[in-house]
């Protein structure tokens, strides 16, 4: 990978609609060694790559202006959070003196040495960017203020917001032998202050923590034309530091912004899960500095003094000329400005739903229930909870959670479930990483309720998404699952594409119940029906299959794999990937996030191709369809849904569930609708090149695209259709930009 910004021209012509355009040649790398470690690519700097492709959304034109800013902010917190898990797990091997090379041969201080790279010029991008976009709100009617603009009535505004709201919250702390340096908190922002006492020029050096209680940027009256002004909470304070600091003035200044490593590390054996982890998230608030933003204009005196005291050097600053703290900029997204942001989109109430009069147990009662989330509504998914909480005929349900909102709708139901006097188990998986704490208050939120509380394996994060629904209807017990790709999270299911199964298929539902008994006994499953789990038989079972597809094409069968997932790192499934391309297997890859693989190398992937979707909503769905002898689409092939990613942690150290489709409709929903939109899709797309650049699907300006997500805004997912079946699969055509 040469980490060329995604922008970069292109020497031919890149389609990416993989699902009418034709493979293209295969490249011949000069000295490239197919057998070497170099068939790989490194993972840290393909993420990087990923995260530059979001970052590219923000100068995207067909975006409109905050949806824009809105991609900038989500590019600063990605990378946030790449350094302080990432990063901060790279230094620990490299403090430790491993050497262990990566799955590409890199050692672990050549990949800190290249990351490190990469992240400056990426948060070069994002300062340039925020440049152009800045100006770009200004011209639409949104301001942003230094203090030397602010004229009598903004100062007495903005002095009355200061005493009221802001003075009481401040805790200035001076740095001197008498005060030792202050614990400055992950994220924390800080303005460093070298001030001069007025009357004897006495120095004094403070530091003046920003608190995050009040937002960033603070509204002032519009102007008389209407512009909305707002102006950066740390000028605010800087415009009356005199209040805090009387009888001195500012003789230099500067904010600095610090990220702390946020990897926990656990003893083997413990003997309260929960009581461990309420330790450990006090551990991570404490964590080593892994990186610091700082202005380029410190005062050379206080910036010795706060390095000093952090411990910092030059490898973990980076100088910042304008903004610290891009990830901020999302409260710029203002709800007063719409008109600058996507249309609004009211995800869809499947019509089967609304057939049975909203009885959700009725609705699938009459076939399997496939749901695409968000063009769906996950508000089905919440009632097919609380309508199993209440109805008297539900006996027992059983859940996982691994990430939920603060005041999730899911965990009221299966409170009232519990108190209901229903059997009710849920799964809380205490190891989501950043969600840990919400975790453990929703944990003892239910075991208050009576539900029994799991915590499952030490060493395996439980990651499967399943809730199981046992109903007695006449002499009979009906169990009723609900399967999926994302989390049970009302909100991120309102910008995540992932697909939400219900059925009531009996050997899907016995399998349901030997996953929860594995993970509440330990007792492994046997004789799984429609399901592979990881660690025990998820690869096992991808990898077979793609050996199978290998077998088709000896025997003269047509070869065949579509998949989408959102990582693709896996050393061994991309091996037996470039086995299967070797053999002749055609095979389409939609990867989000970061990949592994190298596509279009001349005997080693000439008959893969792999793109990246980056819009409007993020891509979640885990996918794979098998041609099973037959080329794609086909109603004889193998259709799968995930929780997993081809990683080593999820195939090898995650609870993770595969799940075979049977049912038809929602079979050729999954292949010839959202697989084959998503394959077809131009207008978010970047192509994967065999040197790593991902290039940008070209057009020429005024070239209608096709949009993935605008196709699945217009047409309803077909296995929730009232009365509609597999053989009404729409065309893969939308509405126009205008």
């Amino acid at each position: 990978m040469d980490g060329a910004p995604a922008t970069d021209p292109a020497p031919e012509l890149i389609d990416a609609d993989f699902l009418n355009a034709a493979i293209p040649e295969p490249v011949d790398l000069a000295d490239f060694d197919p057998c070497s470690d170099a068939r790989f690519f490194n993972r840290e700097l393909s993420w990087l790559e990923f995260n530059s492709r979001v970052l590219d959304q923000a100068h995207n034109p067909r975006v409109p202006l905050l949806e824009r800013i809105r991609m900038l902010s989500i590019s600063g917190n990605n990378l946030d959070e790449f350094y302080t898990v990432r990063v901060a797990g790279l230094r620990e091997l490299v403090r430790n003196g491993i050497h262990t090379p990566s799955i590409d041969g890199m050692s672990p201080q050549e990949q800190l040495t290249e990351i490190d790279l990469r992240a400056r010029a990426l948060m070069q991008r994002q300062q340039d960017c925020w440049v152009t976009l800045r100006a770009e709100i200004e011209n639409a009617g949104i301001d942003i203020l230094h203090r030397e603009e602010l004229g009598l009535e903004d100062r007495n505004f903005l002095r009355k917001l200061f005493v009221e709201q802001i003075f009481p919250i401040l805790t200035p702390l001076a740095i001197d032998p008498a005060h030792p340096f202050p614990f400055i908190p992950n994220g924390g922002l800080t303005l460093g202050l070298q001030l001069r006492r007025t009357r004897d020029r006495r120095t004094l050096q403070s530091l003046l923590p920003i608190p995050h209680q009040v937002p960033r940027f603070l509204s002032l009256p519009d102007s008389k034309d209407g512009t909305q002004r707002l102006i950066k909470l740390e000028e605010v304070l800087l415009e009356f530091i005199g209040q805090l600091f009387p009888g001195y003035e500012v003789s230099g200044s500067c904010a600095f912004r610090i990220l702390r490593d946020s990897d926990l590390e656990l003893e083997e054996e413990a003997e309260d899960l929960v009581r461990e982890f309420e330790t450990a998230l006090k551990r991570r608030r404490r964590g080593g500095v892994i990186r610091m933003t700082i202005s380029r204009d410190a005062p050379i005196k206080l910036r010795s003094v706060i390095f000093r005291e952090l411990g910092v050097g030059d490898a973990e600053v980076i100088e910042v000329d304008d903004l610290l703290g891009v990830s901020d900029l999302g409260a710029l997204v203002l709800d007063s400005r719409k008109d600058l942001q996507w249309p609004e989109f009211i995800p869809r109430i499947p019509e089967r739903v609304q057939d049975f009069d909203g009885d959700i147990f009725a609705a699938i009662r009459q076939k399997d229930m496939l749901l695409h989330h968000p063009y769906e509504t996950f508000d089905t998914v919440i009632d097919f909870l609380r309508q199993a909480a209440r109805d008297p005929q539900v006996l027992a349900i059983k859940q996982t959670l691994y990430r939920t909102s603060r005041d999730s709708p899911i965990v009221d139901a299966l409170c009232e479930a519990a108190e209901d006097g229903k059997s009710v188990t849920a799964l809380i998986e205490l190891k989501a990483r950043f969600d840990e704490a919400a975790n453990i208050r929703q944990s003892r939120r239910l075991e208050r309720a009576g539900a029994h509380v799991v915590y499952g394996f030490l060493d395996l994060k439980t990651h499967a998404k399943l809730s199981l629904v046992v109903r007695r209807e006449g002499d009979q017990m009906v169990t009723y699952t609900h399967t999926g790709t994302g989390n049970y999270h009302p909100i991120t299911a309102k910008i995540y594409t992932d697909l939400s199964m219900f059925t009531c298929n009996k050997a899907l539902g016995r399998d349901v119940s030997k996953v929860f008994n594995y993970i509440s006994s330990y007792v492994q499953p046997e004789d799984l029906e429609l399901m592979a789990v990881s660690p025990l038989t998820l690869k096992k079972q991808l990898i077979a299959s793609i050996n199978t597809e290998i077998k088709n094409v000896e025997q003269g069968l047509p070869g065949a794999i579509w998949a989408k997932m959102n990582s693709l790192v896996e050393g061994d499934v991309i091996d037996a990937l470039y086995k299967a391309s070797q053999a002749g297997v055609r095979i389409d890859l939609v990867i989000r996030g970061n990949c592994g693989l190298r596509p279009g190398i001349k005997g080693l992937s000439e008959n893969i191709r792999v793109k990246s979707i980056v819009g409007r909503y993020l891509e979640h769905s885990r996918i794979v369809c098998f041609g099973n002898g037959f080329s794609l689409p086909s109603r004889k092939a193998k259709v799968y849904f995930s929780s997993a990613d081809w990683m080593g942690r999820n195939l090898n150290r995650r609870v993770e569930s595969l799940v075979e489709i049977t049912n038809k409709t929602v079979h050729a929903q999954i292949m010839s609708q959202i697989m084959a939109a998503n394959l077809a899709d131009q207008e978010n797309s970047w192509v994967l090149q065999a040197d790593g650049q991902y290039i940008r699907h070209q057009a020429d300006a005024g070239d209608h695209l096709f949009n993935c997500h605008r196709f699945f805004m217009e047409n309803p997912s077909l296995s929730g259709r009232g009365s509609v079946g597999a053989r009404d699969v729409p065309q893969l055509t939308h509405g126009s930009d205008d």
